[in-house]
């Protein structure tokens, strides 16, 4: 892992999860308690991935709404180029900087996703985008364990809102979550399941209290 002068936060889990409503309080939470959250362009704001640049919200349309028909390594090579733009471009000067970022996805859904669920391998994947990372892996990576089916439930993925990997279907979805839950088991220094099917609060105060741990052990001091 490489160490730089602020802190990575990743939020991670299976569709519907109710990550993203997770990210956008904590960095809410983060802020409040003084920390530079967010790029400086976008103070307080999530990092969205894939997305966030220019080519990584290209990306994300091709992945999420273009042909439902993607070969895995397409996909997940897909996946490794929007990551490579969001670490040289954002990431890095970023945490030198100091500054809290907060990301809804990172790596570890693409191990989840393409390397477990899509079964190309997580070494596999892992290895295509470690040239991309420069070393970059999250501080802390806290992943909202729901049930797959109420994830999809939540999603709207039934009703005809749903995204290309949505309409993989709930199977999938539970290889995804299973996916997850062999990273926790397998990098427990740095991944931590939270028990999502919880109300928001609760959710949200163990989120906090992960993420805040990781801003004491990098060093940085709560109010500036």
């Amino acid at each position: 892992m490489r160490k730089l002068r602020g802190v990575l936060i990743s939020l991670e889990g299976c569709d519907g999860c109710g990550k993203s409503t997770q990210a956008a309080l904590l960095c809410e939470r983060l802020a409040a308690c003084g920390l530079p959250v967010g790029p400086a362009s976008a103070s307080g704001a999530v990092i969205r991935e894939p997305g966030a640049t220019p080519a990584g919200e290209a990306i994300r349309n091709v992945l999420l709404h273009g042909p439902s028909s993607l070969a895995p390594w397409t996909e997940t090579l897909l996946y490794a180029a929007a990551r490579a733009e969001l670490v040289e471009t954002v990431l890095l000067p970023e945490l030198e900087a100091g500054r809290v970022l907060v990301l809804d996805r990172f790596l570890d859904s693409s191990l989840a996703y393409q390397g477990f669920a899509r079964k190309l391998g997580v070494d596999e994947v892992l290895a295509v985008n470690e040239p991309g990372l420069h070393g970059l892996l999250p501080d802390v990576t806290l992943v909202l364990d729901v049930d797959p089916v109420v994830g999809l439930a939540r999603s709207g993925a039934g009703d005809g809102r749903a995204d290309r990997i949505e309409a993989e279907g709930v199977e999938f979805q539970q290889r995804v979550a299973a996916g997850f839950a062999a990273l926790a088991r397998r990098f427990p220094e740095r991944v931590r399941l939270i028990d999502g099917f919880r109300d928001v609060e609760l959710v949200a105060a163990d989120v906090e209290a992960a993420a805040l741990e990781a801003v004491a052990d990098a060093g940085l001091r709560l109010g500036g």
